[in-house]
């Protein structure tokens, strides 16, 4: 059972519409536009319901022949059909623009807040998922804020005036026509019911291929290298199909009940009009009054009718605004202090002090046991070791990221957790193991280390990080559109536009993690020399597996199974004969037989 279907089923004993109380934040700051839609709202219910009113006089007087009362009120009923639809056109621009605001808002919401939140949310749900409940849950919302809710409120004012004014036109009529209204409100609400739960399940299933979507499309080299396709495709289509099983089962409960709604109350019109026919026949009421009474029978039930079918969007609304308020509650494991730490000037010391860390996906599996390094500012440090060895999870740390479980990572001195994540990570330049490249030109990917930089602060990077001449030679040089997730660009071009971003950041500390193992020999010794030309008066740290790239690092740390076992530098490592030498001796000479 997935994660997503266990959610849902353990929710199923929430079947109320309170979830769209949390909406209430996002329409507090427009309550002009509230009041002014709900004035004019008001109008056109009252003038719908003073329409019925004009035809009564409009007949009676017709069978009176009173040529000039019956010219006044059709003049009457002429205004009031304009003042009906200057009202209705004023409700329709005031509640559609309240909808997109809220909605844009709500995105905006969610969007800020998974941006900050730390990447152990995302072990825990897809980001397909969340861009499905962004698009497709908001999309439900907006149309019950734009136009359900409205719907609802003057078809209530509509039922409630209708009633009234039924009861004051005939008694004896009103009391026949409300002996339907059990019949028709029991279905609404089983029905309702089954129709939000239905519609939770096909949103969450439409979620999950969405997620799958995304992941295998921005894959779609590595599935088709390994010719996945067909599975993919049948996993997709599994997944498709379970969301229109719970489409058409939704579609299904509701055309069942707009059935009997409708049956029920067609029913009631005829059997009122009947009753209504024979006491016009018999000279008990007009034929004016039969009419008004048979128009506000009709708006009652058009009433009822709209009001069954919007109750089932203001429940699937319901499902969506949950979803998106769990987005917006969710709990984050790294936050920022109360009453943060400041300290200038940064001078870019870094140490780890009996640091424990398990990822929260595993968490019975330790990456850090008791890990101690200290590194002084202006220091460059390697950290080299097995795969496996818990040299990544130091950047992730060092990033906050993560917390430890146990002891302290501290930058100057001070504690990462007493500082705001902005002011630490500002002071950090990372290269990533995998580049990310995003899909806009090459020089805006460059710039994305300091937004504010020049054009040719953007290109003294590019020099810096061996990446000029390539990035000159693209049909449109810097300006070059490089794709989704740089799909234009081999893997050591990525390579060298990240380590050009880091440069361009300019910070105190360098993060290098696996940074130039894309990269052929003569690029990797241009970036080399460059690295180590930007990294003077800098805290270099840098992880990798090519031996190579850290000869000339002021200390190499040797790392396995999550703890320091050697330091040095590769001249005293390689003396000492331990894990560094053998890894040297598999990587310069290839004495893997005598290993």
């Amino acid at each position: 059972m997935s994660d997503n279907q266990a959610e849902f089923e353990a929710r199923q004993k929430s079947r109320s519409v309170r979830p769209l109380v949390g909406l209430m934040p996002y329409l507090k700051p427009y309550w002009l536009l509230l009041t002014i839609a709900a004035i004019a709202l008001t109008v056109t219910a009252a003038l719908s319901l003073a329409l019925p009113l004009a035809v009564r006089r409009v007949i009676d007087g017709f069978f009176e022949d009173d040529a000039a009362v019956m010219d006044q009120y059709f003049g009457a009923t002429i205004g009031i059909a304009a003042l009906l639809a200057i009202g209705t056109g004023l409700r329709y621009y005031f509640v559609t623009r309240l909808g997109e605001r809220v909605i844009a808002d709500i995105r905006k919401a969610v969007y800020d807040k998974m941006i900050g939140v730390s990447p152990a949310f995302f072990d825990r749900i897809m980001t397909g998922e969340v861009l499905s409940r962004m698009s497709t849950d908001t999309t439900l919302i907006l149309a019950v804020i734009g136009s359900a809710i409205s719907v609802a409120l003057r078809n209530i004012l509509l039922l409630g005036g209708g009633i009234i004014l039924m009861f004051l036109t005939s008694f004896k009529l009103t009391g026949v026509a409300l002996l339907i209204v059990p019949v028709v409100i029991v279905p609404i609400l089983l029905l309702g019911r089954r129709v939000r739960r239905l519609s939770r399940m096909n949103q969450d299933k439409i979620a999950e291929s969405t997620a799958h979507a995304s992941e295998t499309l921005l894959a779609v080299q590595t599935v088709q290298a390994f010719t996945h396709e067909a599975h993919s495709r049948a996993t997709f289509g599994l997944l498709t199909e379970e969301a229109f099983e719970a489409t058409r089962a939704r579609i299904g409960a509701r055309a069942t009940m707009t059935m009997i709604v409708i049956f029920f109350i067609l029913t009631g019109i005829v059997g009122v009009l009947w009753i209504g026919a024979h006491d016009v026949r018999t000279g008990d009421m007009t034929p004016g009054t039969l009419a008004q009474f048979l128009i506000y029978a009709i708006i009652v039930a058009g009433a009822v009718s709209l009001l069954s079918d919007i109750w089932t969007e203001v429940q699937r609304a319901a499902g969506a605004t949950e979803r998106l308020v769990e987005l917006l509650a969710a709990p984050d494991i790294v936050l920022d202090p109360e009453i943060p730490v400041a300290h200038e000037p940064a001078t870019g010391a870094l140490a780890f002090a009996g640091v424990d860390f398990a990822y929260p996906s595993r968490p019975g599996l330790r990456v850090l046991d008791g890990f101690d390094i200290d590194i002084k500012p202006g220091e460059m440090v390697a950290i080299v070791g097995p795969s496996g060895a818990g040299k990544s999870t130091v950047f992730h740390l060092l990033l906050r990221f993560f917390d430890p479980d146990a002891g302290q990572v501290s930058m100057d001195g001070v504690d990462l957790r007493h500082m705001k994540r902005d002011t630490f990570r500002s002071r950090m330049a990372y290269v990533p193991q995998d580049p990310v490249i995003f899909a806009t030109t090459a020089l805006e990917n460059i710039r994305f280390g300091h937004p504010d930089a020049t054009d040719a602060e953007v290109f003294a990077a590019a020099q810096a990080a061996a990446a000029d001449e390539f990035l000159s030679a693209l049909p449109d040089g810097y300006k070059t559109y490089v794709g989704e997730r740089g799909v234009m660009l081999s893997g050591g071009q990525k390579q060298r536009i990240a380590i050009a971003r880091a440069i361009l950041h300019d910070a105190p500390v360098l993060l290098l993690d696996e940074a130039t193992s894309a990269l052929d020999a003569e690029s990797e010794n241009a970036v080399q020399t460059a690295i180590h030309g930007f990294a003077r008066n800098r805290t270099t740290l840098i992880v990798a597996h090519r031996l190579a790239t850290v000869k000339r690092a002021d200390r190499i740390i040797v790392m396995e199974s999550g703890k320091v076992v050697a330091t040095g530098t590769h001249a005293s490592l390689v003396e000492e004969d331990g894990l560094y030498a053998r890894l040297a001796r598999l990587q310069f000479t290839g004495e893997l037989a005598a290993a």
